[in-house]
């Protein structure tokens, strides 16, 4: 039975006992084990990438939906505020447009009281011109009556009663005269020669009246006629003679004067202002001279050669001063320079140059820069004189150790330099 179970087995068993030994292979075990292990990583591996992907979808969802749901709502305060922008401007636009309505309709109102005002003006102007028209006639007709009687008696005869009719061609006379005034100046033509024979005309009435006045009668009714025969076509002139000023639109006595005394004013001060003016003239032009005089008076002081020759030009050229032209041209011809510069400044300024180079070359972690005259001869000792120049005992020729050599600590720092280099172009090439 034994032989059987092992036979069964496959494995062989020498003697009457059953083997110890396991009846499984433990690398197998170990590889299934492996197997079983690395697909539930796998497992896991995938899930938890799996939860990952869908947590990020979820979180990426929720990213898009709040950024989505900003957005809305960035959208939905604009469309509000561009609501509330338009509903502005509607208002803004309708209360302008109810302004200008009020604003139009204030003018209307304006123009059509300036124009009932003015309306009233025409209408109160034309009254008044007939009421004084007809108040001058009137009064004309009053002082006619009363002058005539006093002069038909003084013409009265009883061998000539025709004589009666003198004062009615007198009064006539200067009436007529007067309508004539009146038509010459609704014509626009000269009227004073019409006005001065009415004039005429009513002083020889007043004359009758006021002559047979006092010899026939007494002296107020004298005196009453006389002023009669004078206040009617007076009256009456001073009516036209207002209606002139209207229609030529010459301007009242008291504008006249005003005018006048405006005009007078303003030539004043034109006259005094013109007077500041040529004051503060003569007072920049003695500036002008006066700094002239002290420039001529400073360039001679410190430039005597130069201004010497100036002079001598301005006399050739025909020139009474020392123009800047002239002066530049002169320290030109003995400075060689224009006004500003010459030899001194130059070397000076060259000098402070080189002093400024050699003291910022003295800065720490800069080579110190000599500053002198330029090599003669490279490599070759100096020559004994400064002022001098002598040329050199040898040509300036480079020769075996002419100059010292390199100590041991430059040669190798040279050579790591070089290494250094080299090494730094090779990874360049390489890359």
């Amino acid at each position: 039975m034994t032989s059987t179970m092992d036979h069964v087995n496959g494995s062989e068993r020498s003697g009457p006992w059953p083997s110890l030994e396991p009846d499984f292979d433990p690398v197998a075990l170990a590889q299934a084990e492996a197997i079983r292990t690395r697909a539930e990583a796998e497992a896991e591996a995938r899930r938890l990438a799996a939860e990952a992907e869908a947590e990020a979808v979820r979180i990426k969802a929720a990213a898009e939906a709040e950024k989505q749901a900003l957005a809305n709502k960035r959208a939905a305060l604009q469309l509000q505020r561009f609501e509330a922008e338009q509903k502005a401007k509607i208002a803004e636009a309708e209360r302008k447009a109810a302004a200008e309505a009020r604003e139009t309709q204030r003018e209307r109102l304006a123009a059509e009281a300036a124009e009932l005002a003015e309306a009233e003006a025409d209408e109160q102007r034309q009254k008044s011109a007939s009421s004084w028209r007809a108040a001058a006639i009137g009064f004309a007709v009053v002082c006619g009556v009363v002058a005539l009687p006093v002069q038909m008696s003084a013409f009265y005869r009883e061998d000539a009663r025709y004589l009666l009719a003198a004062p009615l061609v007198l009064e006539g006379a200067a009436w007529v005269v007067l309508r004539g005034a009146a038509a010459a100046v609704d014509d626009r033509r000269p009227h004073w020669h019409y006005r001065l024979i009415a004039w005429l005309l009513a002083f020889v009435a007043a004359g009758v009246n006021l002559w047979h006045g006092l010899t026939a009668f007494d002296t107020a009714t004298a005196v009453g006629t006389a002023i009669a025969s004078l206040a009617g076509p007076g009256i009456w002139d001073l009516h036209e003679h207002g209606r002139i000023r209207s229609r030529d639109g010459k301007p009242t006595l008291r504008q006249r004067w005003a005018q006048q005394w405006a005009e007078r004013k303003q030539a004043k001060q034109e006259a005094a202002l013109a007077k500041e003016r040529a004051a503060a003239a003569q007072a920049d032009a003695e500036a002008e001279a006066a700094k002239a005089a002290q420039l001529a008076a400073d360039r001679e002081a410190n430039f005597e050669k130069v201004w010497k020759h100036a002079l001598k030009l301005a006399a050739a050229l025909g020139e009474t001063t020392v123009t800047e032209a002239i002066w530049k041209r002169a320290h030109n011809d003995i400075e060689g320079t224009d006004p500003g510069e010459w030899v001194d400044i130059i070397r000076g300024r060259n000098a402070a140059k080189r002093r400024l180079t050699a003291a910022r070359s003295e800065a720490p972690g800069e080579r110190p820069v000599k500053v002198n005259s330029a090599q003669v001869a490279s490599q070759m000792p100096p020559t004994r004189s400064k002022r001098v120049y002598k040329p050199p005992t040898r040509a300036g020729v480079r020769r075996k150790n002419d100059t010292p050599k390199y100590v041991a600590a430059a040669n190798r720092q040279a050579s790591i330099a070089a290494r250094k280099s080299t090494e730094a172009k090779a990874d360049e090439r390489t890359i």
